[in-house]
């Protein structure tokens, strides 16, 4: 008795609207104009600059640097209150939150902010390729890696 077992994947269409990386996948800067207004993205990026005005009522204004421009981010209060070691002390952040875009101007306002600074770190060691026990990945016959 012969049984042939044939792996199937599930395919599911996503709707166009969503064309776009959705959390936990991080948007560039120059990506930011893609999704829809009030879609929940994520960005992340180097802290460049805090702001706490006297007359924002306790909002800051934070302002995180890609390698392909900036993004803006709103963090309320609360939310403040919530990841303030993150918002005072990170050097790198990951901000989950809401696009909110009115002409040219593109803002996030926090839901989620992560200290991801220790990633930093990686940034000083040697790449995979570089290293002295660095295996080359064998290809596939048809040129794919595998």
């Amino acid at each position: 008795m012969c049984s042939i077992f044939v792996p199937m994947r599930v395919i599911t269409p996503r709707p166009a609207q969503t064309d776009w990386p959705r959390p936990p996948s991080c948007l560039t800067a120059s990506q930011l104009r893609l999704p829809p207004d009030n879609a929940r993205i994520a960005v992340a990026g180097l802290v460049i600059l805090r702001q706490r005005p006297g007359t924002a009522k306790g909002v800051i204004f934070l302002t995180l640097e890609d390698e392909t421009g900036t993004v803006n981010i709103i963090v309320w209060r609360k939310l403040y209150e919530r990841y303030r070691r993150a918002v005072i002390a990170g050097r790198m952040l990951r901000v989950t939150g809401r696009l909110q875009s009115e002409g040219d101007v593109i803002h996030v306002i926090a839901e989620v902010i992560e200290d991801i600074s220790p990633l930093l770190d990686q940034l000083l060691a040697p790449a995979p390729e570089d290293r002295p026990d660095h295996q080359p990945e064998a290809l596939s016959p048809d040129g794919q890696t595998g």
